[in-house]
């Protein structure tokens, strides 16, 4: 049978649960044993795919076809290995379930209650993922935090599992936090008590606290923490504040997390991890050879979390190419005819983020032009796929009413349109075209030089797509049609052949992307600016020794 580790926060959000669990899952993975992680959402959303991006950051696109929350992105990045439907649970999934038992007559009469139905609901859904002998170890993230209302019926039914399961097949990882006053020139540990105190009074204690901290942990201080909180004094784990997230697992490795997990689980150490590969991307990461500047021209660039995965997808392509990618965000709304190439031609490369509706539309169409006419490295994903070609549409085809029925339903050139199957639906909620998809890559293309293969399969979040009635068009002025769903002929790659860098995709490669398989479309995209960068410095130079000469002369 599995064995089930839990990961709960306290004292604030945003502690790095995620990342914390994803360390501890990649050290156990190396060695040896096959771990997964699920993450259950105490909010009543079913999943997070109809959230705002200000509300909840990216929603992260599983195989299958789950939207879910973005931590799955960090799951997948750091084992390198997919996650799915049964990875990511909400308590409106939760409730919805129960209801429906209860309209069909499941609970035969019986009064359904949040103790035992929901509790019983959520232990379900938790052992899920145990069954089949697939996994030997199984991480549970508890999305919010101890003490809040809404995560009352995961913490009773973690205490439930737990006492069913015995100490020694089920643990709880209590990630806190130790504030440093910088007045008084002191570690806290009050709030990680308090924290503590509040998960016992509902029956549920901590068999190891990791401590978010911006000072090291000295050695009286943890045995302050472990009295005062009932853990063993080498199960206070401290977490210092990490230049990377790539850095956690080293950090967790050298505070041995891994270790007492396992010791407390009762199973062997198995092999000692290590991690040459992961080493290798933080040596790159940390001392790169040079640093190329990208603008991302999004519509939500105030939160970082809502391009997380592109941002990561960089990261990683970034090592790859032994260079710094610096990420300068734009936001589209702020770009005009008037201010776009004083704002982007000082850029190695663009990147159009995705995105829904109309505002700041027309800034990312005005970026894609730049990068077009001035031969600027560009890469749209999704929206920004789309965007191109309404660009292209507009100042190469003449088609100046060109745009999407997205965001102007009754345009007389619609070269984006909304896709047959969806023009029936009404419900908003997990209906787009979701998950993964193939696509087959025209052969002789950069695209399919750059994913060395004629069949690809990518990750899908579209109701919208290129209308197939102006591919001729298009394809006789020079943007290629280079990757086609064979099922339907949907058209899912542009280029332009005639230009350094010019692609769009109609899904979104950065969920693909991971450290040790980074995604080729990022390697190629990041190598791009690199040589745009060593381009534009050579013509500076070459312009400086014909001064040089005139002033000889």
């Amino acid at each position: 049978m599995a064995k089930y580790i839990f990961v709960t926060g306290g004292v604030t959000s945003s502690l790095g649960k995620g990342i914390i669990a994803a360390s501890l899952a990649k050290l156990l993975q190396a060695r040896g044993y096959r771990v997964t992680i699920q993450k259950f959402d105490p909010y009543i959303n079913v999943d997070p795919g109809t959230l705002n991006p200000y509300e909840h950051g990216e929603c992260y696109v599983t195989d299958d076809g789950a939207e879910t929350d973005l931590d799955l992105g960090h799951y997948e990045r750091f084992l390198n290995t997919p996650t799915s439907q049964a990875n990511n649970v909400t308590t409106g999934r939760i409730y919805q379930y129960v209801i429906n038992q209860e309209r069909a007559g499941a609970y035969l009469g019986k009064t359904v209650q949040v103790i035992p139905h929901i509790t019983d609901e959520i232990k379900r859904r938790i052992m899920l993922l145990g069954e089949g002998n697939q996994y030997d170890i199984i991480i549970t993230e508890l999305g919010g935090t101890v003490g809040d209302i809404e995560s009352l019926p995961y913490v009773e039914a973690v205490r439930q599992l737990k006492w069913e399961l015995g100490e020694e097949d089920a643990i709880v990882v209590h990630l806190t936090l130790i504030p440093y006053l910088k007045a008084a020139k002191e570690l806290k540990t009050k709030p990680t008590q308090h924290s503590v105190k509040m998960m016992s009074e509902n029956g549920l204690n901590p068999d190891i606290l990791v401590c978010r901290t911006e000072e090291p942990l000295y050695k009286d201080l943890k045995r302050k923490i472990a009295q005062f909180c009932n853990v063993r004094q080498d199960a206070v784990i401290e977490a210092l504040d990490a230049d990377t997230i790539y850095g956690v697992p080293l950090e967790m490795l050298r505070e041995r997390l891994d270790i007492i997990c396992l010791q407390k689980l009762d199973l062997p150490l198995g092999d000692e991890p290590e991690m040459l590969r992961w080493k290798e991307f933080l040596n790159k990461l940390r001392y790169p050879k040079s640093k190329v500047v990208i603008g991302l021209i999004g519509k939500y660039v105030e939160l970082q979390d809502a391009y997380k995965s592109i941002l990561e997808a960089l990261i990683h392509a970034g090592a790859v190419n032994e260079c710094k990618v610096e990420v300068r965000n734009i936001h589209s709304e702020h770009l005009t005819p008037e201010n776009a190439l004083e704002k982007l031609q000082q850029l190695d490369a663009i990147l159009v983020a995705p995105g829904f509706g109309s505002r700041g539309i027309e800034g990312k169409i005005e970026a894609i032009k730049i990068a077009r006419e001035e031969n600027i490295p560009f890469f749209g994903i999704c929206l920004g796929m789309q965007m191109a070609c309404v660009e292209f549409a507009r100042h190469v085809l003449g088609h100046k009413n060109a745009h999407s029925t997205e965001m102007q339903p009754e345009t007389p050139q619609p070269v984006i349109a909304m896709m047959e199957e969806q023009k029936a639906i009404t419900q908003m909620g997990g209906t787009m075209r979701l998950g993964t998809y193939t696509c087959e890559l025209r052969e002789g293309s950069r695209i399919a030089a750059l994913y060395k293969s004629r069949r690809i399969t990518e990750r899908h979040r579209h109701r919208y797509e290129f209308n197939n009635a102006f591919l001729q068009a298009f394809e006789e002025a020079g943007m290629t049609p280079s990757g086609i769903n064979p099922e339907t002929g949907l058209v899912e790659i542009v280029e332009i052949e005639k230009h350094p860098f010019f692609i769009g995709t109609q899904f979104h490669p950065e969920y693909k992307s991971t450290v040790e398989n980074p995604h080729p479309l990022f390697v190629a995209f990041v190598k791009a600016a690199k040589e745009a960068q060593e381009q534009r410095a050579g013509n500076a130079r070459l312009v400086m020794e014909d001064r040089s000469l005139r002033v000889e002369r």
